[in-house]
């Protein structure tokens, strides 16, 4: 019997995944394991921690694993792989292969083919892999500079687009749902509340508020969400077309997959992003699950 490990190691946590030839055995989780991330006490014990639910819970030895993939991001620097090969060579038998963590992403969907993943979670970035297997990227650049359409995008545009809408005097629930939720005694505290800290520290936790105020019909929380599906349908687009010009021959557009809990789950966002692309390639088809990054990593860990 050949067992396989897939590890999908992110900033804040690592997703593990334990089958044998057939079926799934177990996954778990635990801190990020990313020596980029968490020093390296932390990130051993993390890794410890995690190999030892899997043992206990199936019985299976970390010794008797045919073949580990790792995706990981920043897989070129050599702190986090050179620790990843190290720390999982000593606890983990047989071969192991460490990968980016945006191959596994589109693997998880696309099996090594063609495609673009669109991922909108706390922060966003768009991936494709053109036929010639080159990998593209677009989007992001963190919070600062990108993150469109991401749960930090929505938040954020939550409170601007909420005190712009108060300044055209146009009705919205966003500014009032803000005060409840960051506890402050008016509205008016809100701007010292947003002004004196960064945004990363509260703009994705206003996020799920402005979906919310959306699904109750508030318009400037509608357009926000609309925003962020056009915004990604643009990146995409530009994948699109940079695969269009290293392909020979009569361009087909590519499947368009999503990950990330916003694209999953906010379905306003979903479907304008869709109707952006459906626009520009009216062929254009879309897969309807959600990627598992950590599928993408088993996929290669079994194929060798």
């Amino acid at each position: 019997m050949s067992y396989f490990l897939a590890v999908d190691s992110g900033g804040t946590k690592a997703e593990y995944l334990l089958t044998d030839e057939t079926r799934e055995l177990k996954r778990t989780f635990s801190g990020t394991i990313r020596r980029v991330n968490a020093d390296a006490a932390v990130a051993a014990e993390n890794v410890a921690g995690a190999l030892a639910e899997l043992e206990a819970t199936t019985g299976v030895q970390m010794s008797q694993i045919t073949r580990t993939c790792i995706g990981t991001s920043g897989n070129t620097v050599p702190l986090v792989t050179d620790w990843l090969r190290e720390e999982f060579s000593r606890r983990v038998g047989g071969e192991l292969i460490i990968v980016g963590d945006v191959e596994i992403a589109l693997d998880s969907i696309f099996h090594g083919g063609r495609g673009v993943l669109v991922l909108a979670g706390t922060g966003s970035n768009v991936a494709a892999r053109a036929a010639n297997g080159e990998i593209m990227t677009a989007g992001g650049w963190g919070p600062n500079l990108a993150d469109q359409g991401s749960g930090h995008f929505i938040g954020l545009e939550g409170l601007r687009r909420g005190f712009l809408a108060r300044d055209a005097q146009r009705p919205s629930q966003l500014l009032e749902s803000a005060r409840r939720l960051f506890d402050l005694p008016t509205v008016d505290a809100l701007i010292e509340f947003a002004n004196a800290q960064h945004p990363v520290h509260y703009a994705s936790k206003f996020a799920p508020e402005v979906v919310r105020c959306a699904a109750a019909g508030d318009a400037v929380a509608q357009e926000i969400l609309a925003q962020g599906g056009r915004d990604l349908a643009y990146l995409a687009a530009l994948l699109i077309e940079r695969m269009r010009a290293v392909e020979p021959g009569e361009f087909q557009p590519p499947e368009i997959a999503i990950a990330g809990s916003i694209l999953a789950h906010v379905e306003p966002e979903r479907t304008a992003m869709r109707q952006a692309l459906r626009e520009l390639y009216p062929a254009i088809r879309f897969v309807d699950e959600p990627a598992d990054p950590v599928l993408g990593a088993l996929w290669r860990a079994m194929r060798g």
